[in-house]
């Protein structure tokens, strides 16, 4: 590494001369004679380790470089020393409520200026390698994060793929429940603050959503794959992937954690209903998760758009108006208002799949 360089600042030449001999021989020494001179000097090096500073200067005064250096975050990365003849304690003050590392009078004594500022240039060199080092472990464990997660998405479409074959489905219903299940809670996020959505929230419920029926791996073909109507026994059986899936959850699950209630929660209760007329445990109104709520809808509309082995598809305004008329249930009015206002995203999406399918 090249010689670092200290920037002097006094519009007296002697005063400058004699700072320049005491530490030119360990460091690069700039000079400037007043503040102006001083702003360009900092402007044109990028190695400047400590600038000694004069207050009382002509065309700008020490106060105008450190005013300068503060608006662009510099007293952070750059220590000064103030180096004055002025015995004024308000003076003082002011410099230090800037955020200066020391304040020495003239007329100084060269091994004590030059053995406090090597002591103060060595003090914010240490500080800064440890916060390089420190934004470097977070960058670290970020990336890991981020790997952890996409590892795990990965598990949980792959896992819940495996039920949407068995249905004859393919991994696209996962894409489109996350898509709208994650449209729904920005819309919520947006518009009922009241909730207290979080990104982190919401990134958690939408990877939650993959899960939502994982508990028809339970169920058998015979049922699962019937395509006429169910019975009311048959239908009894398909209900119980509800907590046949909390089952499952629970049986791997090693920490009950914001990510696993999310889970927990849309596997159980994405069939109740706002009027408490679904099930496995009849939840009424707020006794629903916001979660299940929100997957609720999404899970119904993909279900009424999207071909089953008892059913047609059918078209987006017609799923959604069956949906707002509560000819399929009663919804959370507020995830239904949102609903409302998401309606060209969900059918933009189901338009865009339709193409890519056909191509």
């Amino acid at each position: 590494m090249g010689r670092q360089r200290i920037l002097i600042v006094d519009d007296e030449e002697v005063n400058r001369e004699i700072l320049d001999t005491m530490f030119s021989l360990d460091y690069n020494t700039s000079q400037a004679s007043n503040g102006r001179e001083a702003i360009n000097l900092i402007e044109e090096y990028n190695d400047l380790v400590l600038i000694l500073l004069d207050i009382v200067m002509p065309q700008m005064d020490g106060f105008g470089v450190l005013e300068y250096m503060k608006r662009h975050g510099l007293l952070d990365k750059i220590p000064v020393i103030l180096i004055t003849g002025e015995t004024v304690r308000n003076s003082e003050d002011r410099a230090y409520s800037y955020g200066i590392a020391d304040v020495m009078h003239k007329p100084f004594y060269p091994d004590i200026v030059l053995r406090r500022a090597n002591n103060i240039i060595e003090l914010y060199q240490n500080k800064r390698n440890m916060e390089e080092r420190l934004k470097e472990q977070e960058e670290a464990i970020r990336a890991q994060e981020q790997k952890i997660r996409r590892n795990n998405e990965f598990m949980i479409d792959a896992l819940s793929t495996v039920v949407e074959f068995r249905s004859l489905e393919t991994g696209e219903h996962i894409k489109r429940i996350k898509y709208f299940t994650r449209v729904l809670l920005k819309y919520l996020q947006k518009y009922y603050p009241q909730y207290g959505l979080t990104q982190e929230q919401i990134g958690e419920i939408t990877r939650a959503a993959a899960l939502h029926d994982i508990g028809k791996i339970g169920i058998s073909d015979a049922i699962l794959l019937k395509p006429g109507k169910l019975t009311d026994g048959e239908f009894e059986i398909m209900k119980a992937h509800t907590t046949i899936g909390c089952d499952i959850l629970q049986s791997f699950c090693q920490e009950q954690d914001d990510f696993y209630r999310y889970c927990y929660e849309i596997c159980r209760h994405h069939h109740e209903r706002w009027d408490g007329k679904g099930y496995p445990d009849h939840l009424a109104g707020d006794q629903i998760p916001l979660s299940a709520q929100v997957v609720a809808i999404a899970d119904v509309y993909d279900a009424l758009v999207s071909k089953r082995v008892y059913k047609s598809e059918y078209a987006n305004s017609v799923a959604y108006d069956m949906i707002v008329s509560g000819e399929c249930g009663q919804f959370a009015p507020d995830v239904l208002e949102c609903f409302k206002l998401a309606k060209e995203d969900f059918f933009n999406l189901v338009e865009v799949i339709k193409i890519l399918n056909f191509l």
